[in-house]
């Protein structure tokens, strides 16, 4: 089988600061910020120079997780068509971890699926792709290296 698990969901926002009291309010506790940049995000993505701030939240059983980013650069676009780029505001992606990255895209580029940006390796932890799937829908994939 080659998912594991649902790792997250990712929305862009806006206004990070009212996202996250959205988000606990609701219930879910925030794990963490960070700001992320960087070539590895850029090629993972498909955007250039992505500057960002991220706040993942938790459930409260610690198995859910959503991912609120709020872009600096590239500016977010709000407008929705079918091929939305990853820095539209809203949900984004949804993130899979695989065991077999190349043999899951392969997979799914027989559906129509096709890269967002390029398959890019984060240090030595991860294997990342966005791939964008049907209506415009973008599925996250990455595979832990060992």
């Amino acid at each position: 089988m080659a998912i594991q698990r649902m790792d997250h969901v990712g929305v862009v926002v806006d206004d990070l600061e009212a996202a996250v009291a959205f988000f606990v309010e609701l219930g879910m506790e925030l794990e963490g910020r960070t700001p992320v940049e960087g070539r590895w995000v850029d090629r993972v993505v498909g955007l250039d120079d992505v500057r960002v701030d991220v706040a993942m939240m938790r459930t409260p059983d610690g198995h859910g997780r959503i991912e609120l980013t709020r872009f600096h650069t590239p500016t977010v676009i709000s407008a929705e068509p079918e091929d939305a780029p990853a820095n539209t505001l809203g949900i984004r992606s949804i993130m899979f971890a695989v065991e077999d990255i190349d043999d899951v895209v392969a997979r799914l580029r027989a559906h129509g699926a096709e890269l967002v940006g390029e398959l890019a390796r984060y240090e030595d932890v991860y294997r990342l792709c966005y791939v964008r799937g049907p209506g415009g829908a973008i599925v996250a994939l990455a595979e832990q290296i060992s």
